[in-house]
């Protein structure tokens, strides 16, 4: 662990190979999901490196150290997902859903999105194809695109309301 606190890369590396594995467990336990689960491994060495310094041996061992910060971020990751649920909950109960249009609607519907999506600027059409088509947050599409996460967030805003704009324009609101 003295090695780990100073700095040394070898050592996070012999702490990831004894104890990934552990991690990775809870996480599929936990998560049920072995993207999710991998993706916790990642994050707890990553914020075990980065607060090396604040770990005490006579506390604990670097295990229970570990198993801490893993059940802080699911615990997050728990609270993140309580409040996407309640979003989608509010929304719903102000915008209820439409009944279902009729094919036909919901194919001009989107030849008619496709075509002013064909008109923004192509990164910020690119972005939001990301965003909406791709599922992609935020800050995936500023690792895909190598844009800065503020940059990613203004376009697809000013895209939106250049869509919104032109959708009312042409009359395509009721």
């Amino acid at each position: 662990m003295d090695r780990f606190q100073a700095g040394d890369e070898a050592a996070l590396r012999e702490a990831y190979d004894r104890f990934s594995g552990m991690v990775l467990r809870v996480g599929l336990l936990r998560l049920g999901n072995q993207h999710d689960a991998e993706d916790l491994v990642q994050m707890v060495f990553v914020r075990a490196w980065k607060g090396r310094a604040g770990f005490d041996p006579t506390k604990g061992s670097i295990g229970a150290w570990l198993l801490g910060i893993t059940r802080r971020l699911i615990a997050d990751r728990y609270a993140a997902l309580d409040r996407d649920r309640k979003i989608v909950a509010a929304a719903e109960q102000v915008a209820p859903a439409d009944v279902e249009s009729a094919p036909a609607d919901r194919v001009v519907d989107r030849v008619v999105v496709g075509n002013e999506l064909d008109k923004l600027p192509a990164e910020q059409r690119r972005v939001v194809l990301l965003a909406f088509y791709g599922e992609l947050s935020h800050s995936q599409i500023a690792a895909t695109t190598g844009l800065p996460i503020g940059t990613v967030k203004s376009h697809i805003r000013r895209a939106l309301i250049q869509l919104r704009k032109r959708w009312e324009v042409d009359g395509a609101t009721s």
